[in-house]
């Protein structure tokens, strides 16, 4: 089964909201694991219905050596990202993990993402959802 690691942190709103059009895309066909940098962002991801979830550095860190495709906003792989909530051994991990790394170019760190068109959260999950179809072959 083709597993996706879905990262996120602080309130887990990204996250939740990637998960739950996963598997509204996906159903059951993909195997889903929620990875918070804090434990509230893993249980809104959860609540999104991730099959499985895990909080913490070492979790992270663990976890997206498994993964197939790693897919979150793009500062889970800047260190000291999230206001300091990813770790520089998280964002090491996730970076040189083996999966695709599918990241949503949402400037809230002090990196600017040149030559891309501003878009709202919905229209970057959507487009997510249209390249992860195409990797996952649904």
């Amino acid at each position: 089964m083709f597993k996706i690691a879905v990262v996120d942190g602080q309130g887990g709103g990204i996250g939740a909201l990637i998960v739950k059009r996963l598997r509204e895309t996906f159903g059951e066909t993909v195997d889903i694991t929620a990875l918070g940098t804090n434990a509230a962002a893993t249980a809104a991801m959860m609540r999104a219905k991730a099959n499985r979830g895990a909080t913490g550095e070492n979790a992270i860190v663990w976890s997206s050596s498994m993964a197939d495709l790693i897919t979150g906003p793009v500062s889970v792989v800047l260190a000291n990202g999230m206001l300091g909530e990813v770790t520089p051994k998280m964002a090491e991990a996730l970076s040189s993990s083996h999966a695709d790394k599918f990241l949503l170019p949402l400037n809230q760190e002090l990196v600017v993402m040149v030559g891309l068109k501003k878009e709202p959260l919905p229209h970057l999950v959507e487009e997510l959802i249209k390249i992860v179809k195409e990797k996952v072959n649904v």
